[in-house]
C-alpha cells in the first residue's frame, strides 16, 4: 500500500485561524501544538492524519494554494476577490461575517447617485475596481492606502472609501456612513486545482465533514 501523502492546510494568522481550528476539532482534526503561545515553529503536524498546517498572512494564503504550496486554505473573502488567484472556493464557513461597502459622509451619495468622477481610497483596488467599472459603470480614481482608510474622506484625500465594516463603529466616530453594499464577506476554504483532482475524496469528506457542523 503506498504511503499516503500529507494534506497541508494554509490558515490566514489571528483570530481566523483560531476559529479554523475550533471548528475542525469538531470533525476530530487537532493540532496540540499550534495552541502553544510561545511556539516559533512555523509547520505544524497530525502525524496520525497525516496533516500539516502552516499560519500565514491573509493575503499569501490564496498563493500558497494556487501554487501547491498548500493544498487548502482559509481565508476571508476579502482576500479571495482581492488576490484573483487561480483556486477553488469551496464552502463558506460562516464565521468572520462582515460587508465590502462604499463609505464617506452623507453628502457624497450624490455623486455616486450621479456617476460622478470621483477619488475613492482603499485597501482593496482589485475590489473597488470590479465595482465601479463593472458593476456601476462609474469611472473613479482610485488611491490605494495601506493604513486607517476612514482618514482619506475627512482629509480630503478622496470623496468616498471602499473598506470592510463590521459595526461601522468607527465609520460613525469618525461622520461617516455606509453608502453603498459592495458583497458579503466571511471566512471561506479553497483547494488548489491540482489537489482537488489528486485528493479528491480526501477533500470532498473534509468539506462534507465541516458542513456538519456549521
Amino acid at each position: 500500500m503506498e504511503e499516503k501523502r500529507y494534506l497541508t492546510f494554509a490558515l490566514g494568522k489571528g483570530r481566523l485561524a483560531k476559529k479554523t481550528i475550533e471548528l475542525f476539532e469538531k470533525i476530530g482534526i487537532t493540532c496540540q501544538e499550534m495552541k502553544d503561545p510561545d511556539t516559533r515553529k512555523l509547520i505544524f503536524v497530525n502525524e496520525e492524519l497525516k496533516l500539516r498546517f502552516f499560519l500565514a498572512k491573509g493575503p499569501d494564503v490564496p498563493t500558497y494554494v494556487e501554487y501547491g504550496a498548500a493544498d487548502i486554505g482559509v481565508v476571508g473573502k476579502d482576500t479571495i476577490l482581492e488576490e484573483g488567484r487561480n483556486i477553488y472556493e469551496v464552502l463558506d464557513l460562516g464565521f468572520g461575517k462582515c460587508k465590502m461597502c462604499i463609505c464617506g459622509p452623507e453628502s457624497a451619495l450624490d455623486l455616486l447617485q450621479h456617476h460622478e468622477q470621483i477619488r475613492v481610497a482603499t485597501k482593496y483596488p482589485r475590489i473597488a475596481r470590479d465595482y465601479f467599472y463593472n458593476k456601476k459603470h462609474q469611472t473613479v480614481e482610485i488611491i490605494k492606502l495601506n493604513g486607517s482608510i476612514e482618514l482619506a474622506p475627512i482629509v480630503g484625500l478622496s470623496e468616498v472609501i471602499c473598506d470592510i465594516v463590521e459595526t461601522g463603529t468607527t465609520l460613525r466616530e469618525n461622520g461617516l456612513t455606509v453608502l453603498e453594499e459592495v458583497c458579503p464577506l466571511s471566512a471561506r476554504v479553497v483547494v488548489n486545482q491540482v489537489s482537488m483532482k489528486m485528493e479528491n475524496e480526501r477533500i470532498t469528506k473534509l468539506i462534507r465533514d465541516l458542513k456538519t457542523v456549521i
